[in-house]
């Protein structure tokens, strides 16, 4: 039988906790009665009163509610909006702590879930911007917009709730309204206010998640090193004579913009993939350029969202790969090519394998579009495409660049590449624990060499890690 809840149990109140160290997910920690406590928007140094929202046998979740003591490592947040909005949990903390905790982190993971030897990690590379550094954003549209300064005295009849912003954590139906966003460059912000105050006053219908209607619904900007500019709205069903009038507006006020798309999304959740987005003005997609190498980036394409720190990446992956012109380079988890592009001039050939069609598509683009021409891209699920045969048609690998998704590699794909026993793995990991994780499984025959983490979104508490595998 399992336990039960009183209905509406109310936790009780910690006070004058000291908060004393970070834990994962960007939170932090202290210990009340040989209990560990995990807060977030705290930082060690803080005594505060907590308010349990969670409670179990071995930990404990809560909120501050109340300052008694702020840490000497706290500094004031830039975003208004800290501490309701869901990102940039970490803009309280100095970016020199920041860029420790990380490092720190990373060593934490290799040193408690590896069980392999390893060199001292080099110092952790940081990002050149703190703010203002994604290439990238995705606003909502939403007809229930969250109220900052509520009030049973306000007159809700003369008032308009529609927003446009991100999700407010853990509610899937409020939109937090925002005003200024400090991730992007802009013209974002001032696209954003824009269109919002535009629909408002033309009474245009924001989307509501409960009732699944509205025309608009989501909103997506993209910039790029060389100056391009696309913007993708997304409405909940065909009508041109509305498209028309938001998209003019978009065009008429911001010339800049080169690329300007629409996606009808009728479905009842907010993704895109698989939809088809057409183009309005300009071109149907964006450049990017890293080094002399040139990339086209669709609508829908991943590309990484620090365009600026993602070069640096890849400066440090190709170093490790250690080409020198005469290798077969494997690029697992290639994505639209970013990567085997960047290397294939150092290379003989390049294998570049991604489980999405579109994206290969893309990297067989910007090969053609370099004059790139050793390079071949296969799209499938990589554990059934990565097999012996695969290997022996293609020919066995020298290198291997993999840069999997946050849940690491399938079993399969490690077993495939201890088979294949390639000189070398430079393994680029969003997740220092699953890439601990499958560095263990690769221990048998590969050592580690070199641990390098890179800071690729300041104010958040995420982390890459790059690390050179040599075949022993």
């Amino acid at each position: 039988m399992g336990r039960r809840y009183r209905k509406n149990r109310v936790l009780p109140i910690l006070e004058n906790v000291e908060i004393t160290g970070f834990a994962a997910e960007g939170k932090s920690l202290a210990r009340v009665d040989d209990k560990v406590v995990f807060v977030p928007l705290a930082v060690p140094g803080d005594v505060v009163d907590i308010q349990l929202t969670r409670s179990r046998t071995s930990f404990s979740e809560g909120k501050v509610i109340k300052f008694h003591k702020k840490s000497d490592l706290r500094i004031e947040p830039e975003c208004e909006y800290f501490g309701q909005c869901g990102g940039c949990k970490w803009q309280m903390l100095n970016y020199k702590k920041q860029l420790e905790v990380k490092q720190k982190q990373v060593l934490e993971n290799f040193q408690h879930l590896g069980n392999f030897e390893f060199p001292e990690h080099f110092p952790i590379l940081p990002s050149e911007k703190i703010y203002f550094y994604r290439n990238k954003l995705e606003f909502t549209f939403s007809n229930r917009k969250w109220l900052t300064d509520y009030s049973k005295e306000i007159d809700f009849s003369n008032m308009s709730m529609d927003g446009l912003g991100f999700h407010l954590p853990k509610m899937f139906d409020r939109i937090l309204d925002i005003e200024n966003c400090y991730l992007q460059k802009e013209p974002s912000n001032s696209i954003r206010i824009s269109i919002r105050n535009f629909a408002i006053e033309n009474k245009i219908s924001f989307y509501s998640v409960r009732k699944h209607e509205g025309f608009l619904r989501n909103l997506i900007i993209r910039t790029s090193s060389t100056g391009d500019l696309m913007v993708i709205l997304v409405i909940g069903y065909d009508d041109k004579d509305l498209l028309n009038s938001v998209m003019n507006h978009l065009s008429n006020n911001f010339p800049e913009i080169t690329s300007l798309m629409y996606i009808v999304n009728t479905n009842l959740n907010d993704s895109t993939n698989g939809m088809t987005a057409e183009l309005f003005k300009g071109n149907p997609f964006i450049m990017e350029q890293m080094e002399d190498i040139k990339f086209k980036v669709g609508p829908l394409s991943f590309y990484q969202t620090n365009s600026e720190q993602a070069l640096e990446m890849y400066k440090i992956a190709r170093e490790y790969a250690q080409l020198t012109g005469e290798e077969i380079v494997y690029d697992l988890y290639t994505g639209t090519g970013t990567i085997a592009n960047f290397v294939a001039r150092n290379a003989k050939k390049v294998i570049g394998i991604e489980y999405v069609p579109e994206a290969i598509e893309d990297a067989i683009v910007n090969s053609e579009i370099n004059g790139i021409d050793n390079t071949s891209f296969y799209a499938g699920d990589m554990a059934k495409v990565l097999t012996p045969e695969f290997v022996q048609e293609n020919g066995k690998a020298d290198v291997v660049i993999t840069d999997p998704p946050r849940a690491g590699m399938h079993e399969t794909v490690v077993t495939q590449l201890l088979q294949m026993a390639a000189k070398r793995i430079v393994y680029i990991s969003c997740n220092p624990a699953t890439q601990v994780r499958d560095i263990d499984l690769l221990k048998s025959k590969y050592k580690v060499v070199k641990v390098q983490p890179l800071d690729m979104f300041p104010q958040t508490h995420h982390v890459e890690n790059i690390v050179l595998l040599d075949l022993i």
